[in-house]
């Protein structure tokens, strides 16, 4: 059977090669060889293109092999989010999703690329290489989670990361010139006393503010796997160090194409040129109260980039439940949820409770004196 993808082994003793979180080489972690990204593409070229040509030959039915009377058919849709490939280097079948561009094989740990799934798509322009190591998101999660005191003592005492996995999530950065016009009804409020009057005082004002706004790499992600909430959570990234695309910053990472394109993130990418206006021109606009009466945004598109940017997955479980955390590969930034302990939550709730009937009790015995 042709080799659908390719393992990037080191040339001189055959050990899988790694892109290294914070090196700007790939790396053989066995001999020590380093590689530089113009010299992996240079050597792995041919085996790219002899891989893409076997996987699209075997997706055509080129195997050879009559198996019309082995198993039943699948019903439509059923193979829609996976495919197979198989490692070049110990034989063994890769399950991806459709989208899954780098992988890593379960039996062997040789990085894999499967060239194929690049074909119908753009390539990349940038990426953003990973400066944040695997130890760093192990800790960086046990340190998310100290110091909770909701969170159960199983939890905290037995908690294992199940799961870790370094990936290259695509993104679409949009550019963006803006014309804004916001009018505004704005009021000071004095307070201040005359004799034994306390008076309230109210100046009103008709604001109107105007400005040319130019938001550079807004970003929206291009993966319907990953939830936005959480990737706009673990921004931002810092895209003055993005390099431009190649290949070999996948190895040993899992990739994965977009399936959103950058039409339809469009959309997103509008949303947040909208809000960040309104927050830029409302900031603009000084009084104790403001109301706006009236805006205009003109939007004028810019250029639009494909990215590839760097992000820990960790999922851990409790109680049956899967609990997944997302840490910035590039900076650090983690969020995720966690699980509470019923128990604490009510014990604290009570004790908050305890101190407010406390402090009311003397509070009415404070006025009963006086009375």
């Amino acid at each position: 059977m042709a080799d659908t993808s390719v393992s990037y082994k080191c040339p001189k003793c055959g050990a899988p090669l790694s892109f290294l979180p914070g090196h700007d080489k790939v790396t053989c972690e066995f001999c020590g060889s380093e590689y530089t990204t113009a010299e992996m593409e240079q050597l792995f070229a041919a085996k790219d293109n002899q891989a893409a040509a076997a996987g699209a030959k075997e997706a055509a039915g080129g195997s050879g092999w009559d198996t019309s009377q082995a198993g039943t058919e699948w019903q439509a849709g059923e193979t829609e989010k996976f495919q197979t490939f198989v490692c070049s280097s110990c034989g063994a079948e890769l399950v991806t999703d459709g989208n899954t561009m780098a992988t890593e094989c379960v039996y062997c740990g040789n990085p894999t690329m499967l060239p194929q799934r690049f074909d119908g798509s753009l390539k990349p322009d940038f990426i953003i290489p990973f400066k944040k190591t695997k130890e760093e998101a192990v800790a960086a999660l046990k340190a998310f989670y100290e110091g909770k005191k909701l969170l159960p003592d199983a939890f905290t005492a037995h908690n294992r990361v199940e799961a870790i996995q370094s990936l290259y999530v695509p993104f679409w950065l949009f550019d963006s010139q803006v014309h804004a016009l916001f009018h505004y009804d704005a009021a000071n409020v004095k307070m201040y006393q005359e004799g034994n009057d306390d008076v309230k005082e109210t100046e009103h004002y008709n604001c109107v503010r105007e400005a040319d706004i130019q938001f550079k790499k807004i970003p929206a992600d291009g993966s319907k796997k990953m939830d936005d909430d959480y990737m706009d959570s673990i921004e931002p990234f810092n895209y003055e160090e993005m390099v431009p695309f190649t290949t070999a910053y996948l190895t040993g990472h899992l990739a994965d194409k977009y399936d959103v394109t950058a039409e339809e993130s469009a959309v997103r990418a509008e949303a947040r040129v909208n809000a960040s206006t309104k927050a830029i021109m409302d900031a603009s606009v000084e009084f104790d109260t403001v109301n706006v009466t009236d805006s205009k945004i003109d939007k004028t598109g810019g250029d639009v980039k494909y990215a590839m940017v760097p992000v820990w997955i960790l999922t851990t479980k409790y109680d049956g439940k899967p609990y997944t955390f997302m840490m910035n590969g590039q900076t650090g930034k983690f969020i995720g949820s966690l699980p509470t302990d019923k128990g604490k939550e009510n014990k604290y709730m009570a004790m908050a409770f305890g101190a407010v009937l406390v402090a009311a009790v003397i509070i009415i015995n404070v006025v009963s004196r006086l009375l």
